[in-house]
C-alpha cells in the first residue's frame, strides 16, 4: 500500500470526525468560496427554508426590470411570537449590481444564524427576542449582468432598465463591445509613434506614461475594449444602464442635474419602490444594514453636509460604527458626506430620515487587508499581493485583436474580480465579521423591559402606581430625527383596570418618593393611556405613574414601535419600590 493511498484513506477516516466535532453543523451545505449567482442564490433560500421551516419564510417582495423575483427571507422563532410583535433588523445587500459580495454576506447570516439556534446561546437568545428580514439581492439585474456579460470591475452599478445616457435620443446604443470574448472590458491600446505611454520594460502587464521631455512611448490608450457602434466618434458612451438606484430613494431626493444616477423620480426603479413598500409596511423595523463593496467603510449619515442630525443620534452611531471598525480590521467607521461624498436620495438617508431607523452602510473589503501590516497599500504592494497569493489571476495578458476602426489594437489589463472584492479564499472571514457587526447591531436594537415599580395610597385615598420601563441598549425606542419630525408613533402606556376600578389621571414621574409629582395635563381625556413622545432614550429609562380609583389588579402593557410590546400584572396593595418579577 503506498504512502498516497495512506494519507487520501486517513483523510478519509478523520473528515467524518471533523465534521461531527464541528460545533454549529447546518442542515444545508454551503460554500462562501464562490460567488452565486441569481439562481444558485435563489435555490440556496430554498434549500435553508426547506431546511429550517420552523424559523424560515420566503417571499417576492417585487420584481425586477427583467421579472427576476427580489426575495425576502424572514427568520422568527414562533415560540416567543410573530414577526411583526417583534424589534426586526433589516438586512439587504446588493443594490449595486457589480458590488456580489454583498449578496454573499446577507446569504452567510441566514446560514450562521439558523445553523447557530439551539446551539450559540447567545445567538439562540437574539433569534428568540428579535425578526430578521434579508434580501440577498435587491437589484438581480445587475447582479446576473456581471455574471453574464462582458463586464469591468464597476460595472453593472445599476440595472438593465433602457436609458439615454448620451441625449441623442436612443437608448444603450453604444457600449462596450468584448472584441476577444473573454467576459472581461480591460484595456485598449493602439499603436501610436506620438503617443506618450510605453510598455513597462520591466513588467509588460502595464504601462508608463512618458516625461513631458523624453521621447514619445509608441501607445496611446483608447479605453476600454469597444466599438463606435452608433457613429457619434465616441466609444461606450451609451452603454446598459446609467443609473443609480442607491440614488432613487425618497429622502433628500434630486434630479439628474444634480444627483447622477437619480432617474426620473423618487421609487421610479421597481426594485427601490419594492424596498421602501416593505420597510414602510413593517414599522418594527429598528435596524438597517446594507451591505456594499469595496473600501472597508462602516458609513452612517448624513449624506449631505446640510442635514444635520441630532447630536444623540450621532453619538450612537459614532459608538456604534466605531465599534465595528474594531470588530473588522483595516474598516474605518465615517460619516458619508463629512469623510466620503455627498449622496442624495440614497437607501439609508431615506431609512433613518423617512422612517426613524438606525442604519448603517458596510462597503466590504479592504485592499489595505491584503497584507494585514497595518500600512496603507500602495501600488506596488497590490501588484506584490495578486502575484504572490492570488497567482496572477486577475489579469489578461496583452495580446493582439483587429478593431474595425483603429486595426490591430492591444487588449489586456486586469479581469472584473480584480478589485472590488474579496479573493474567493478571503470572502468567508469577510462575510463573518461583517455578520458579526450587523449582529451587534441587532443586538442594540432598543429593547424595553420592566424596571421597579411601587403601589402606595395617594391622595383621596387612590392608588398610586409608579413603574418603570428600561432600555438598556445603545438605539433608544424613537430616534431624536424621529421625535423631531414626528416620525411613526410614539411609544405608549395602558393601564388596564377591572370592573369597578379606572385610572383618573396618569402622567410621567420624576422619582419613585411621593413628593416627586405629577405634571397631569388639563385636558387629558384617556388618562388610562400615556403616550411617551420621547421615547426611552440610549440605555436609559422613564418613570411613569397611575393614580386609581378602585381595588383589584391591573395590566400595564407598553408598546413601541422600535422597542417591542412588554405585559405585566400588578396587585394593588402597598409594597415599596421592587424590581419587575419579585413580587407575587
Amino acid at each position: 500500500m503506498n504512502k498516497f493511498f495512506m494519507l487520501i484513506l486517513a483523510i478519509c477516516m478523520l473528515s467524518p470526525l471533523a465534521g461531527a466535532q464541528s460545533p454549529t453543523p447546518s442542515k444545508v451545505d454551503l460554500a462562501f468560496n464562490k460567488w452565486y449567482t441569481y439562481d444558485e442564490m435563489t435555490q440556496a433560500l430554498r434549500d435553508l427554508v426547506a431546511a429550517y421551516p420552523e424559523l424560515l419564510e420566503m417571499e417576492s417582495i417585487g420584481k425586477s426590470v427583467a421579472g427576476r423575483d427580489i426575495w425576502l427571507v424572514t427568520l422568527n422563532d414562533p415560540a416567543t411570537g410573530p414577526p411583526e410583535s417583534k424589534t426586526a433588523m433589516y438586512i439587504e445587500g446588493n443594490i449595486h449590481g457589480n458590488e456580489i459580495q454583498a449578496t454573499e454576506a446577507v446569504l452567510y447570516s441566514i446560514w450562521y444564524l439558523t445553523r447557530s439556534f439551539g446551539n450559540i446561546e447567545s445567538l439562540t437568545e437574539l433569534i428568540r427576542e428579535r425578526t430578521f428580514y434579508f434580501v440577498p439581492s435587491s437589484n438581480p439585474d445587475g447582479r446576473m449582468y456581471w455574471f453574464n456579460d462582458a463586464a469591468t470591475p464597476n460595472v453593472l452599478r445599476g440595472g438593465i432598465r433602457p436609458t439615454d445616457n448620451d441625449h441623442d435620443g436612443r437608448y444603450d446604443e453604444d457600449g462596450p463591445d468584448d472584441l476577444d470574448g473573454d467576459g472581461h472590458i480591460t484595456s485598449m491600446w493602439v499603436a501610436d509613434p506620438t503617443g506618450r505611454w510605453k510598455r513597462n520594460e520591466d513588467d509588460d502587464r502595464f504601462f508608463v506614461r512618458v516625461g513631458r521631455d523624453e521621447e514619445p512611448g509608441g501607445w496611446t490608450r483608447l479605453g476600454e475594449e469597444g466599438i463606435d457602434n452608433d457613429g457619434d466618434g465616441e466609444i461606450n458612451e451609451d452603454g446598459i444602464g446609467g443609473y443609480d438606484p442607491n440614488r432613487n430613494f425618497p429622502s433628500d431626493w434630486q434630479p439628474e442635474h444634480i444627483q447622477y444616477g437619480a432617474t426620473d423620480y423618487p421609487l421610479s426603479l421597481p426594485e427601490c419602490r419594492a424596498t421602501a413598500t416593505f420597510i414602510m409596511a413593517h414599522p418594527n423595523i429598528a435596524g438597517v444594514q446594507s451591505y456594499h463593496n469595496s473600501g472597508g467603510m462602516v458609513l452612517y449619515g448624513p449624506g449631505a453636509s446640510y442635514q444635520k442630525y441630532p447630536v444623540s443620534d450621532m453619538r450612537a452611531m459614532e459608538e456604534m460604527a466605531t465599534k465595528g471598525a474594531k470588530m473588522i480590521p483595516f474598516y474605518d467607521a465615517l460619516v458619508s458626506w463629512e469623510d466620503l461624498y455627498t449622496t442624495h436620495g440614497d437607501e439609508t438617508s431615506f431609512t433613518y430620515e423617512q422612517e426613524g431607523i438606525m442604519s448603517f452602510v458596510n462597503e466590504l473589503w479592504s485592499q489595505d487587508k491584503m497584507f494585514g501590516d497595518g500600512e496603507l497599500t500602495s501600488r506596488d504592494d497590490t501588484i506584490e499581493f495578486r502575484d504572490l497569493l492570488q497567482f496572477e489571476d486577475v489579469y489578461v495578458p496583452y495580446h493582439e485583436v483587429e478593431h474595425p476602426k483603429y486595426g490591430t489594437v492591444l487588449v489586456g489589463g486586469t479581469k472584473k474580480h480584480s478589485g472590488r472584492v474579496a479573493p474567493l479564499w478571503a470572502q468567508e472571514e469577510e462575510c463573518h465579521r461583517n455578520f458579526a457587526f450587523t449582529m451587534y447591531h441587532a443586538d442594540e436594537m432598543p429593547k424595553v423591559e420592566w424596571g421597579m415599580h411601587q403601589v402606595r395610597r395617594g391622595p383621596a385615598d387612590l392608588w398610586e402606581l409608579t413603574v418603570q420601563v428600561e432600555n438598556p441598549k445603545v438605539i433608544p425606542t424613537i430616534l431624536g430625527w424621529a421625535r423631531k419630525h414626528r416620525i411613526g408613533n410614539p411609544d405608549e402606556l395602558i393601564c388596564e383596570t377591572g370592573e369597578g376600578s379606572r385610572v383618573v389621571a396618569s402622567s410621567t414621574a420624576n422619582g419613585f418618593t411621593p413628593w416627586s409629582g405629577m405634571t397631569i395635563p388639563e385636558d387629558q381625556h384617556r388618562s388610562h393611556r400615556l403616550r411617551n413622545e420621547v421615547g426611552i432614550r440610549s440605555n436609559g429609562s422613564q418613570l411613569f405613574r397611575f393614580l386609581i380609583e378602585g381595588d383589584g389588579p391591573v395590566t400595564l402593557r407598553y408598546v413601541s414601535d422600535k422597542g417591542g410590546t412588554i405585559e405585566q400584572t400588578i396587585e394593588l396593595e402597598k409594597t415599596d419600590p421592587i424590581p419587575e418579577g419579585e413580587d407575587s
